[in-house]
């Protein structure tokens, strides 16, 4: 029993090793291009770009969305920049993420796909197609980006309350009760193990 509950608890690290490899490897990726993204706007005397945490979720459930699709165009982007992309499960992502519609809409979603995410051309890839024209805009104040695969997935907010991508209220309270039951399970799970 006492192997059992050692073999489980080395699972469990590694597991937790091989996730902090890969977040931080998208983390680096997706600070690189903020970073980039606020040079090119302090080259044009723009305020720089703060991180938004709930722009970034919606970026997430984007790049998770777009992760199957083939990248094929091996110069830069597959998709078209600058045109307005369709998604189906959008109320579902906004819900996901704890937003709604109203504190969204002023945003924008650029998403492009790059063959193995190199650095100089994803930042080309925004800066110097269609979407620069709201990277160039000032109402533009915050970023979420996220990426999966070749595909990375940049959420502008807005200087606006319909591009604050403020929380929605009533989501709060359906997050705060999965904290809660999250970490019940996580103190009955320690103490299953521990006895």
């Amino acid at each position: 029993m006492a192997c059992l509950r050692l073999r489980t608890l080395v699972s469990l690290l590694l597991l937790s090793i091989l996730s902090i490899n890969r977040t931080a490897k998208c983390d680096d990726e997706e600070e690189n291009l903020l970073r980039g993204i606020n040079s090119y706007r302090a080259s044009l005397n723009l305020t720089a770009l703060t991180k938004n945490e709930n722009a970034e979720c919606l970026a997430e459930q984007m790049a998770d969305q777009f992760k199957n699709q083939p990248c094929t165009n091996t110069t830069g982007s597959n998709t078209v920049p600058g045109t307005e992309p369709v998604f189906s499960k959008y109320p579902n992502f906004l819900a996901k993420c704890h937003l709604n519609l109203t504190t969204t809409q002023d945003g924008q979603i650029l998403p492009a796909c790059v063959p193995n995410l190199v650095p100089s051309l994803v930042l080309t890839n925004f800066t110097q197609s269609q979407y620069s024209k709201y990277l160039n805009d000032t109402k533009f104040t915050g970023a979420g980006i996220s990426s999966e695969d070749n595909w990375i997935v940049v959420v502008l907010t807005a200087n606006t309350s319909g591009g604050s991508f403020v929380n929605d209220k009533s989501a709060g309270l359906v997050s705060t009760f999965g904290l809660i039951y999250y970490c019940l399970f996580l103190v009955m799970s320690f103490f299953l193990l521990a006895s």
